[in-house]
C-alpha cells in the first residue's frame, strides 16, 4: 500500500488515559497504589465493574464484568465506588492540553480523545514530539499516565494507542501500515469482539493479513455488506473517517463491548446506570443539556436494536437519562437473547433547533438504525 491511499495526508493521534478511573483512585488514595482496584457498584446490589487497575487485571478482571465474580476471582481487590466528580475534574485538565495542540478534538469519553495534528504539524517526526510532550504535560498537570498513538487515520492511531500499554507510546507511519498490521491478530482491530474472532477462526483467519487475503464477497456473505466492507478496509489500514470535533456533534454516546455475551436483564441494567452516569459527566463537561435519550443494543448474532425518546425539557441528570434507559430496554425483546454491546445517547442539544426537531419524530419508539 501506497501513501497515496492515505490521501489525503493526515496525522491522527489517539490519547486513551491507563485504567482512568482506577488510576485516578490511586493518586488520590496514596494507600491503593501498587494494589488491586475496582471502581463500580456494591457487589450486594448487583453492581458491575466500571474500571479495573492493572493490578486486579492481572486476576482476570475486566470492565463490566459482575462485581461479586471480580471479588471472587480476587478476593483482595479494593472496591471504590465511583467519584465522578474527581474523574471529571481529570478529565478538564486532559481535554485541554489536547486543545493547546488543535482546536480538532473528538471526545469519545472523559479519557479518551482523537485529535487531528494534519495542519499543525509538519509531519510525523514533528508529530512525535507533539505526542512526548503531551504525555508529559498531563502527567505533571495530572500524576496520571496517558497512552499515546499516532497514525494515518483513527484506526491505525487507536490501534496504536494501545500497542505498549501502559504508559505507551508508538506511531505507525504510512509506509509501515502494512508490515505493522500483517502480524497482529484479528482482535486488535476495534470492533472484532468474542463473536467476530470466533467466526473468523471458523474461517481460518487468525491474524490481519489472513483477514486482508480473504475475498471481499466472503466477507460480506458472512457478516453482511457493511460489516464486511469494514473488516476488508480496516485489514488494509484504510479508515477514511474524519475527527469530528465538538462544536459539530449532535449527540454524545458511551458504549461497551462485552468480554462475554450478556443474558441478565439486571445486569445490563447495572451497566446502562453506569454508561447514564458517563454521558452525564461528558454532557457537564461540554455544558450541554439534551432532549433525546436513546439505547443501542448490539445482540451475539450482530442484529442492532435501539430505541429512543424526546422528552419536552434538556437534561443532563444522569438519574433521569439512567431512568429512561432502563424505560428504553424493557422495549426490546430480550427473550432467549444474548447481548454483545450496550450504549446510551443523548441528542437534541438544546442549543441545535433543527437536531430537536428531527428527534422529536423519534417518540414512536420504532426498531431503527443507530
Amino acid at each position: 500500500m501506497t501513501q497515496d491511499e492515505f490521501a489525503p495526508h493526515r496525522i491522527i493521534m489517539h490519547v486513551d488515559m491507563d485504567a482512568f478511573y482506577a488510576s485516578v483512585e490511586q493518586r488520590d488514595h496514596p494507600e491503593l497504589r501498587g494494589k488491586p482496584v475496582v471502581v463500580g457498584g456494591s457487589p450486594v446490589d448487583r453492581g458491575v465493574v466500571a474500571a479495573a487497575s492493572y493490578e486486579a487485571r492481572e486476576y482476570g478482571i475486566r470492565s463490566a464484568m459482575p462485581m461479586s465474580l471480580a471479588l471472587r476471582l480476587c478476593p483482595h481487590a479494593i472496591r471504590r465506588p465511583p467519584n465522578f466528580q474527581a474523574y471529571q475534574d481529570a478529565s478538564r485538565i486532559i481535554h485541554f492540553h489536547f486543545r493547546n495542540i488543535t482546536p480538532l478534538v473528538e471526545p469519545v469519553s472523559l479519557d479518551e480523545a482523537y485529535l487531528d495534528m494534519s495542519d499543525h504539524v509538519m509531519d510525523f517526526a514533528h508529530a512525535a514530539a507533539v505526542g512526548r510532550g503531551l504525555k508529559r504535560d498531563i502527567r505533571i498537570s495530572t500524576q496520571l499516565n496517558a497512552s499515546v498513538g499516532i497514525g494515518p487515520n483513527k484506526f491505525l492511531a487507536k490501534i496504536a494507542s494501545d500497542y505498549d500499554k501502559p504508559d505507551g507510546f508508538f506511531i505507525v507511519h504510512p509506509e509501515e501500515v502494512q508490515d505493522f498490521l500483517t502480524p497482529l491478530p484479528v482482535r486488535r482491530i476495534p470492533g472484532v469482539g468474542e463473536k467476530t474472532e470466533r467466526i473468523l477462526t471458523q474461517l481460518t483467519i487468525h491474524t490481519i493479513q489472513q483477514l486482508r487475503e480473504c475475498p471481499l464477497s466472503n466477507l460480506q456473505q458472512v457478516f453482511g455488506n457493511k460489516h464486511g466492507l469494514s473488516l476488508y478496509n480496516l485489514a488494509r489500514g484504510v479508515d477514511p473517517s474524519p475527527v469530528v470535533a465538538d462544536q459539530r456533534r449532535k449527540s454524545l454516546s458511551q458504549e461497551h463491548t462485552f468480554s462475554h455475551d450478556l443474558a441478565d436483564g439486571s445486569k445490563m441494567n447495572e451497566f446502562l446506570s453506569v454508561l447514564s452516569a458517563q454521558v452525564a459527566e461528558e454532557l457537564e463537561k461540554m455544558d450541554l443539556k439534551g432532549r433525546t435519550i436513546g439505547i443501542k443494543v448490539r445482540f451475539d448474532n450482530f442484529q442492532i436494536a435501539t430505541r429512543s425518546f424526546t422528552i419536552d425539557h434538556p437534561t443532563r441528570d444522569p438519574k433521569e437519562i439512567t431512568k429512561i434507559a432502563k424505560l428504553l430496554l424493557e422495549r426490546i425483546d430480550l427473550t432467549h437473547r444474548k447481548v454483545r454491546l450496550l450504549g446510551v445517547r443523548v441528542a437534541g442539544f438544546e442549543t441545535d433547533a433543527d437536531d430537536c426537531a428531527d428527534n422529536a419524530a423519534e417518540n414512536d419508539l420504532q426498531l431503527r438504525l443507530w
